[in-house]
């Protein structure tokens, strides 16, 4: 709903001028996929790329913004949507300060991830499905998480009882379980050059 009173400023200083300024265009790049599948290893690897480069950027992660921003959200359905939902509202606030976004959800709706790129624009946004077979992220379980959800002790955790929803285009998609972390960045990395360098 619509607050009539609320008028949003207009600044100067708009996200073209940030880019003429810095050299690059921003860009937020949402990695998705099951937990374990290595979506943060891969979003530190690729700022570590962008950051050496003179590029400004910042990851947004799941449990850093659970830990804070998101802590009144619990994990049913609605308050994932709604997790999602304030994750994109940031993401486009660091996007207009010319901010290089990286993003770390499982994210396991097609919806709340169409939402966000909406909301971003789609010319801003980048899918990145980090691909990884259930049975290799449970090996992998450096949580312990699954073993939790295997127990009960865990209700509506994504791949045990709730459906993680795969990317059927994603812009880039990678598989941490037949290619190596360097091999995975390398391929993030061609894709999202000429859009920041445009």
């Amino acid at each position: 709903m619509t607050n009539l009173n609320i008028i949003p400023h207009q600044h100067k200083i708009d996200r073209a001028a940030r880019a003429g300024k810095y050299g690059y265009h921003p860009l937020l790049l949402w990695f998705t996929g099951l937990s374990g599948s290595g979506k943060s290893t891969l979003a530190n690897a690729v700022e570590e790329y962008l950051f050496k480069h003179d590029m400004h950027t910042y990851i947004l992660d799941g449990d850093n913004i659970r830990s804070g921003l998101n802590s009144d959200l619990d994990f049913s359905e609605q308050s994932r949507g709604e997790n999602i939902r304030r994750i994109g509202e940031v993401s486009k606030l660091f996007i207009e300060a010319g901010i290089i976004t990286l993003t770390a959800f499982i994210s396991p709706f097609k919806e709340d991830r169409k939402i966000v790129k909406d909301l971003v624009g789609t010319d801003m946004f980048a899918e990145i499905f980090v691909d990884c077979p259930l049975e290799i992220c449970e090996q992998r379980d450096v949580k312990g998480l699954y073993a939790k959800a295997r127990k009960g002790q865990i209700k509506n955790f994504t791949g045990i009882d709730s459906p993680f929803e795969k990317p059927e285009n994603p812009d880039v998609h990678v598989r941490t379980d037949q290619q190596s972390l360097e091999s995975c960045t390398q391929k993030i990395i061609e894709f999202i050059k000429p859009k920041i360098e445009s």
